[in-house]
C-alpha cells in the first residue's frame, strides 16, 4: 500500500512563504508524475503544479512564477516552495502521485493566507 503524507501547511501573512513536502511510504512505486492540487472551499479541486520522472513541469496559470515545484525521485518525494503568497492561495493542498495503474493522493495540508 502506497501512502502520500503532507506536511508543511499552516497560517502565514499575504507576501510570505511555505514549503511544502510530500513523501511516499509503504510499496515501493514509481510515479511517472507527482504534483500539487489545491482546493477552496466551495471550489473544484485544481492544479496547481506538476513535474514528471525525467523533470519537465507544468504550473497553473494563477502560479504567476511564485511557486517552484521540484521532485527527489531516490526519495519519492516532492515539494512545493511558494513565495509571495496570496489570501486567495488559501486553501487544502493536495500531494498527488501517479503510477503506472493508478493515481495516489494525500490527506492534505492547509494552507491560510492571512491579508
Amino acid at each position: 500500500q502506497v501512502q502520500l503524507v503532507e506536511s508543511g501547511g499552516g497560517l502565514v501573512q499575504a507576501g510570505g512563504s511555505l514549503r511544502l513536502s510530500c513523501v511516499a511510504s509503504g510499496t515501493v512505486v514509481s510515479f511517472r508524475a507527482m504534483g500539487w492540487y489545491r482546493q477552496a472551499p466551495g471550489k473544484q479541486r485544481e492544479l496547481v503544479a506538476t513535474t514528471t520522472s525525467s523533470g519537465i513541469t507544468n504550473y497553473a496559470d494563477f502560479v504567476q512564477g511564485r511557486f517552484t515545484i521540484s521532485r527527489d525521485n531516490a526519495e519519492n518525494s516532492v515539494y512545493l516552495q511558494m513565495n509571495s503568497l496570496k489570501p486567495d492561495d488559501t486553501a487544502v493542498y493536495y500531494c498527488n502521485g501517479e503510477s503506472r495503474f493508478y493515481v495516489y493522493w494525500g490527506q492534505g495540508t492547509q494552507v491560510t493566507v492571512s491579508s
